[in-house]
């Protein structure tokens, strides 16, 4: 069950971070929520570094940092991923 979560909440994350990010990002969902996954690992681990990875109550502080991490790696990996495909696509034109 706990992968299931994890999926989930890099899916909400993944398409929040979208929504967030200016622009259409060329990417497909499946890439969406893995982005939006390292993204939440990426938020809780900095909250561990600054020491608000467990608090009482919500966590808000922590929720704010994985959606952080998420538009940083949503818009950093969309980047990539349409520099990769253009250079696909690209090489199949000269071909």
């Amino acid at each position: 069950m706990g992968w299931l979560w994890v999926i989930i909440v890099g899916l909400v994350l993944g398409l929040i971070a979208r929504a967030i990010i200016p622009g259409k990002q060329h990417i497909p969902l499946w890439l969406t929520i893995l982005f939006g996954m390292l993204g939440s690992f990426l938020g809780n681990a900095v909250a561990g570094w600054i020491g608000v990875a467990e608090t009482k109550g919500v966590d808000w502080t922590r929720h704010v940092l994985q959606l952080i991490g998420a538009i940083v790696i949503v818009y950093l990996g969309s980047l990539l991923w349409n520099s990769i495909r253009s250079d696909k696509r690209g090489s199949r034109q000269r071909a």
